[in-house]
């Protein structure tokens, strides 16, 4: 079975590592006993299902949960169940590659309006003769 990211695309399970870990932190005898965490690992380098702009924009997003290797390190352990913990650190990934796949729209440069310049130049004015009437007052005899 794959992930599916969305109707269409899916992400085959050769691509992802699931491995299960301890958990940090308080919880009692549980914690130190059973390995609920996981480690979730994507292989963006072997991959062959996402194109390479949407491959570069992952590796962006993904930051320092990118490794050495080449692959996106999720950790999930919010929660108290292996399943749970597994669900949430696919739901991380799915989001983190939704996000890559929207292109960022192309910023086009425009020029400032005539009243948008007039309006500038108003206050620029304005805060001038401000300024000015903060001087010294001079008392000619």
């Amino acid at each position: 079975m794959s992930l599916v990211i969305r109707p269409g695309l899916e992400i085959p399970d050769g691509d992802l590592e699931i491995a299960f870990i301890r958990s940090a932190g308080p919880g009692g005898q549980n914690v130190n006993k059973v390995a609920t965490a996981v480690q979730l690992r994507f292989g963006l380098d072997r991959n062959a299902t996402l194109r390479g702009d949407v491959k570069a924009r992952l590796r962006a997003l993904a930051g320092q949960r990118v490794t050495d290797a080449g692959e996106i390190l999720i950790t999930a352990r919010s929660h108290r169940s292996q399943e749970q913990n597994r669900r949430e650190a696919e739901d991380r990934l799915r989001e983190l590659v939704l996000r890559a796949l929207v292109a960022p729209k192309k910023r086009h440069a425009t020029k400032p309006t005539r009243a948008s310049k007039e309006r500038r130049l108003e206050t620029k004015s304005r805060s001038q003769k401000t300024k000015k009437l903060r001087g010294k007052i001079r008392h000619y005899d």
